[in-house]
């Protein structure tokens, strides 16, 4: 309690209404001032002011109703509290005004108004004497006789009364209790009141009450009725400390203006009882060693902190997170390797490399119990089921699943998690999804893997060693936890559409499984095992309403999608289903009017709108016109009817695809054009084709228009390589440049179902390249019968279906005269010099 000693108010005291609550002498409270009166009071007066005495000003409640008010002064209330105002502070959001810590000193009435404005200034006279508030508590009125002492006497053991029923460990119980022992009795009215819970009405009433007896009047039923509320909450329910918190509110020197505070905002109390759940979550945990010594340290901060502390949230939020973490639960594994083969084969058709692996590690499981957690990588175009496999891969082995996608990650925070003395830090993601699924054993999908990116906050792959290390993640850091976790047993599965964007050493970390394109024969499966049933169940049809044979699941793959994996087929087949709904819909619709649908007009249009026969079977014609006319030919011949057109193989992300050479020649100076976004591996392989093709024109009769030997000679050779806005590069196509050139400087039509692939080099030899499952595949869409490869690439066919293998034609070549050979009916018949080689006799 602050003390007034020596303080005499002045005769004029400029006044501050208010709105905000009534302020009675011995409480604090916080007033907003933003009027234009009050505003230029504060400039003026308070932020000017020198002396003690101008820090006193005249606080009077406004009683005019807030949204009514205006800018004329309202009529006066003749009471009023004399304040000190301890703090002034200034703020210009959301707009300017200034926030006053004032203290009451004594109540004053107002005897006339001087002014009006710029503040309104007024001839006051003190009511309360100074002096009451030094008087020993055990004199003054206690030690009077008549009605004033009895009345005091019950005061204040109804004070005490109450201060007993509450927690003395709450800091504003104790706060009241030494007031009641220390201060003076003629106090006691208006600093209880100002610290019980009261409306602004009966504050007003004790602010009124000038005479000391009417005053404890006007208290004494306000704190009887307290009382009687704690009794009938006791009896109700438990005590608790909450029962506190409702009883007793203070004005909060450092809160909001006017607000009554609880006890949780006095920033003073330490939930005991929250502590020590924590602490004994804590002991339960079963973390280890260290992360259990960094915990203790942590709750031994903890409970020396007040929660107004802004470390205090950040310290238990990062104690939360630790004992949330599963540092010993997992679940148990499924073990049951014939179970498993069963689930995998429901859930996907073909995938056997996938499988395979995944029932090996069940089989070394079996053996081995200690087992670490393996580091896979599937890497294949869109859309063939990677993410999806991961997703039953834990299914099958009865873990948890959480999928972290990340592409466009650029930040390493994202995967280490940032360190606590940031603002807003957090865990990465890796520590957040094992708090997610609550074991450490789960299946994590890093999804995109080949599409992290990097800033200057980071490389997220580089950040991603430690994660997918298996020497070194079972003591992985997040810079939030600041101690090592256990990732050893979790399986992690990364999915990817190339290997050329990962980082080597990222690379080197992951067991790579090639998950290549799905041929015909298995879409079709697919569609009818998997992508039917599911959109027949998402679109409300079923089997009895809607049916498509294999044949129109043939034709909808071959002419209107061409893709390595299944989207567009489901895209195609939803179109279909949406098609028929609306059908299927129309035909309800119109069944319930056509029976007592009068005859006439109407009935015949009820005929028209008859519903369709059940099931609806969709065919060639109906396919044309819910999904429009084809969008691929699969027919390739008839864009090789010229010489100069050969047909070659490219890999790319999305899968194969199939890519025509097309050369044509005119009269020149013997120079090359190469159109159609060609890198520079490919316009090198141009020029070698050319090279050679001269070196050996004798050889094969290749000549130019006019028929010299030189093929280049006065003529002018343009490549070009249609799709012209897709960018092209690599090695693989060599051969077909070269059967191209030589269709054209022969005059001879390259096989119309040949396709090619392969790498030359200047001597004529074919050497191997990459991606043949999936160029042969996409050979195998385009309707391609004979597909040249080079011969050391001939181990690669055995990862092809068998029915893909058995209905092309493989020629393997070492060199281009095989290649020239297998590309033209009857052959690329060359002289007799081009395949006689000088014989060595030994002369030992």
């Amino acid at each position: 309690m602050t003390s007034n000693v020596g303080i005499q108010i002045p005769s004029r005291l400029p006044l501050l209404l208010t709105h905000e609550g009534v302020l009675l002498p011995g409480s604090t409270m916080r007033i907003s001032v933003d009027t234009p009166r009050n505003m230029h009071l504060v400039r003026s007066r308070l932020l000017k002011g020198t002396s003690l005495k101008s820090t006193i000003i005249g606080v009077i409640p406004n009683t005019r109703d807030p949204e009514h008010d205006t800018d004329d002064l309202p009529t006066l209330h003749s009471i009023g509290t004399a304040g000190m105002a301890v703090q002034v502070v200034g703020s210009n959001w959301p707009k300017p005004h200034y926030t006053l810590l004032i203290t009451g000193v004594c109540r004053f009435r107002v005897s006339g108004l001087l002014k009006e404005r710029p503040f309104p200034l007024a001839e006051v006279e003190q009511l309360d004497k100074l002096e009451q508030y030094t008087t020993p508590a055990t004199e003054g009125v206690t030690a009077e006789d008549g009605e004033l002492g009895e009345l005091s006497q019950r005061f204040y053991q109804a004070a005490v009364q109450l201060v007993g029923m509450l927690d003395m460990s709450v800091p504003v119980v104790a706060k009241l209790k030494r007031l009641l022992d220390s201060l003076p009795r003629e106090t006691l009215p208006d600093v209880v009141a100002s610290m019980i819970r009261t409306s602004n009405k009966e504050k007003l009433q004790v602010l009124d009450a000038v005479s000391l007896e009417e005053r404890f009047r006007k208290t004494l039923p306000m704190l009887t009725r307290q009382i009687e509320g704690l009794k009938l909450l006791q009896k109700t329910r438990k005590p608790r400390l909450d029962d506190d918190k409702r009883v007793l509110s203070v004005r909060k020197s450092g809160g909001f203006p006017g607000r009554q505070f609880s006890l949780e905002d006095e920033g003073e109390d330490e939930d005991g009882d929250d502590t020590a759940a924590l602490e004994r979550k804590v002991h339960g945990a079963n973390m280890p060693e260290a992360a259990f010594r960094v915990c203790l340290k942590e709750l031994k901060r903890l409970k020396k902190m007040p929660q107004s502390m802004p470390e205090y949230a950040l310290t238990r939020n990062y104690l939360d997170l630790m004992v949330e973490l599963p540092w010993s639960k997992s679940t148990k594994d499924c073990l049951d390797i014939r179970a498993a083969r069963i689930l995998l084969d429901n859930d996907h058709y073909a995938m056997d490399k996938l499988k395979r692996r995944v029932l090996e590690y069940l089989a070394v499981r079996q053996l081995k119990t200690s087992l670490k957690g393996p580091i896979l990588c599937f890497v294949g175009p869109p859309g063939v089921g990677k993410t999806s496999v991961g997703r039953s891969i834990a299914r099958t082995l009865g873990r948890e699943f959480h999928r972290i996608a990340l592409g466009g990650v650029c930040d390493q925070s994202d995967i280490r998690g940032h360190r606590r003395t940031y603002v807003g830090s957090m865990p990465g993601r890796i520590i957040n999804g094992l708090k997610t699924v609550g074991v450490n054993n789960p299946v994590f999908l890093l999804d995109e893997v080949d599409k992290l990116g990097k800033s200057l906050q980071g490389d997220p792959a580089a950040a991603l060693l430690e994660v997918l290390d298996p020497e070194q993640n079972h003591s992985f850091t997040d810079h939030y936890l600041n101690v090592a976790f256990d990732l050893s047993q979790v399986l992690f599965i990364a999915t990817a559409n190339t290997t050329a964007t990962i980082p080597p050493a990222l690379l080197d970390r992951m067991e790579v499984l090639q998950v290549p394109g799905y041929t015909q024969e298995e879409k079709v499966e697919i569609a009818h095992r998997h992508l039917i049933p599911n959109q027949l169940e998402q679109h409300g049809l079923t089997p009895q309403q809607l049916q498509i044979p294999q044949d129109t699941t043939q034709d909808v793959i071959t002419r209107y999608t061409r893709e390595a994996g299944v989207r567009s087929l489901e895209r195609k087949i939803g179109a279909i289903c949406r098609a028929v709904a609306v059908k299927v819909a129309e035909g309800q619709k119109v069944t319930k009017p056509e029976a007592s649908a009068p005859e006439g007009p109407v009935q015949e249009q009820g005929d028209m709108a008859a519903p369709p026969e059940m099931p609806i079977v969709i065919d060639h014609i109906a396919l044309k016109d819910i999904l429009g006319p084809p969008l691929f030919e699969m027919e390739v011949s008839e864009r090789l009817t010229l010489p100069g057109v050969a047909l070659g193989l490219a890999w790319t992300p999305l899968g194969g695809e199939i890519m025509f050479v097309e050369a044509s020649r005119m009269e020149g100076e013997g120079q090359l054009t190469l159109t159609g976004q060609l890198g520079d591996v490919m316009k090198e392989s141009a020029h070698l084709a050319i090279s050679w093709l001269r070196a050996n024109a004798k050889n094969y009769q290749l000549t130019n228009m006019v028929g010299a030997p030189d093929p280049m000679e006065g003529t002018d050779i343009h490549l070009h390589f249609p799709a012209g806005a897709v960018t092209k590069d690599g090695p693989s196509a060599g051969v077909t440049i070269v059967t191209c050139l030589a269709s054209l400087f022969s005059g001879r039509l390259v096989r119309s179902d040949v396709a090619m692939t392969g790498e030359i080099t200047l001597r004529g030899l074919v050497l191997p390249v990459g991606g043949i499952k999936d160029k042969v595949l996409a050979a195998h869409r385009a309707g391609v019968k004979r597909v040249i490869l080079p011969k050391r690439n001939e181990k690669d066919l055995e990862e092809l279906p068998a029915n893909v293998r058995a209905e092309l034609d493989f020629v393997t070549a070492a060199n281009l005269d095989d290649v020239l050979n297998a590309a033209f009916d009857g052959g690329f018949p060359a002289t007799t010099s081009a395949h006689t080689h000088p014989q060595l006799i030994s002369k030992l």
